[in-house]
């Protein structure tokens, strides 16, 4: 494991490293790309094995302590943070895995104040920021563009707050009805909601373009929680890493057996989290599921990481994205941190909106496999198909339509693979 001191580093190879301080507090890195660790720590066996045993919790803390440090922020004062992050979650476990029929396995990861799983590493994001700034008596202002889920949850992790103001870019027409309504009828002074005309991609340009001005930046004190944020991604791995536990069949084995998680995506955030978590040891299988806007989808198939001629509106809404970036952060490891080839393609990818993967890159995109696409259609006849899956049980539960999008991905190959989740 890494001692002390964790630097993280641009993907694209021409910015200063920053500690995780800098990073937290960054939107993009200044020449654009995204902040990643500069070393990743390996875990052994025998330290997996040793936090099988932890609580959902407990597993963000050991994570956050390997990538944060004890110099930024000691043990105890950490701990403090996170378990403050979750006191507010509905369920006692914050996280829980719930097994449905024939090795299918669901992580309910909606026990967050909005319902959304991005509550999980958004409340934690927004406890390290209050740390920080009332350390040093500063003010931020964050920029968030959403296409649902993650203003509602950045909203609710930062309203009230003293030394921070949120802005919020909501794309008019393109987020749920309740999506909307948990943004806009917040009263809090430090919370600043805006309805704009396009797509969330199409917003989420004028945020890159301000975070590309550095000078800009500084002055005003700004920063994003999309998941461009490490911090975000950083939490996130704990997903997986609580999944694995759970389902693994036996931990006595070595080499450990493999579980496949099957992740919903959009911005590809958790999808980054899962590859880092593989990295570092984990040994999960990663199956990528999508909905109509495939370019993830089309990456892992063909190589085709370009631009479909328009965005399309599906019931899964948050997920309508066309623009993944954490998919920088995937080709960054997928490359050998290879910052040369991650900015090469990424700066085409923004001139042209279209990039054919390098025949070797492309062979190890293949590791996280994608599904099919499924479309509202499927959507639809999913609802009562899923809840069929389910056995008897105290409480139950609807599946959200990004569940659906996995169960109906997978319902009809349950009987041929076992220990599947879903995060």
């Amino acid at each position: 494991m890494r001692p002390p001191g964790m630097r993280y580093i641009s993907t694209r190879g021409m910015a200063p490293r920053v500690d995780f301080e800098g990073a937290l507090f960054s939107g993009y890195a200044p020449d654009g790309g995204l902040f990643m660790p500069e070393e990743l720590p390996q875990l052994s066996i025998e330290t997996l094995r040793q936090w099988s045993t932890l609580s959902y919790p407990g597993l963000v803390k050991e994570l956050c302590t390997l990538f944060i440090g004890p110099e930024l922020i000691p043990r105890d004062v950490l701990n403090g943070l996170i378990d403050q992050a979750f006191s507010r979650f509905r369920h006692r476990e914050v996280v829980h895995l719930s097994r449905l029929r024939n090795g299918l396995n669901v992580l309910e990861l909606w026990h967050g104040v909005t319902y959304a799983f991005k509550d999980l590493s958004l409340c934690c994001t927004a406890q390290f920021l209050q740390y920080f700034l009332e350390k040093k008596e500063k003010h931020i202002t964050v920029v968030v563009g959403t296409s649902g889920d993650t203003g509602s949850a950045a909203i609710e992790s930062v309203q009230g707050a003293k030394n921070m103001d949120i802005i919020v870019l909501l794309p008019k027409g393109h987020c749920t009805k309740i999506q909307e309504l948990q943004m806009t009828t917040v009263l809090r002074e430090n919370v600043h909601v805006f309805g704009v005309e396009g797509n969330s991609d199409e917003l989420d340009e004028p945020i890159k373009a301000v975070f590309a001005d550095v000078a800009f930046v500084k002055k005003h004190n700004l920063m994003s929680l999309n998941s461009i944020n490490w911090s975000r991604v950083l939490v996130q791995m704990a997903h997986h890493f609580f999944a694995y536990f759970q389902c693994a069949s036996s931990l006595d084995m070595d080499p450990l057996p493999p579980v496949e998680v099957v992740v919903p995506t959009g911005a590809a955030g958790n999808l980054a989290a899962g590859c880092i978590a593989q990295k570092m040891g984990l040994p999960i299988r990663l199956v990528v599921a999508v909905n109509r806007n495939d370019i993830i989808h089309r990456t892992v198939q063909q190589g085709d990481f370009s631009l479909s001629e328009a965005l399309e509106q599906t019931l899964a809404s948050a997920m309508d994205i066309q623009v993944p970036y954490n998919m920088e952060r995937i080709f960054w490891l997928l490359s050998g941190s290879n910052s040369q080839v991650t900015r090469a393609l990424m700066e085409q990818f923004e001139r042209t909106q279209s990039v054919s993967l390098p025949k070797e890159l492309h062979s190890k995109s293949k590791v996280p496999e994608t599904g099919w696409l499924i479309n509202n259609r499927h959507l639809s006849l999913t609802v009562p198909d899923a809840r069929s899956l389910r056995p008897r049980c105290q409480h139950g539960w609807v599946l959200t339509r990004a569940t659906f999008i996995e169960v109906a991905d997978r319902q009809g190959l349950v009987s041929s693979h076992d220990g599947k989740t879903f995060s």
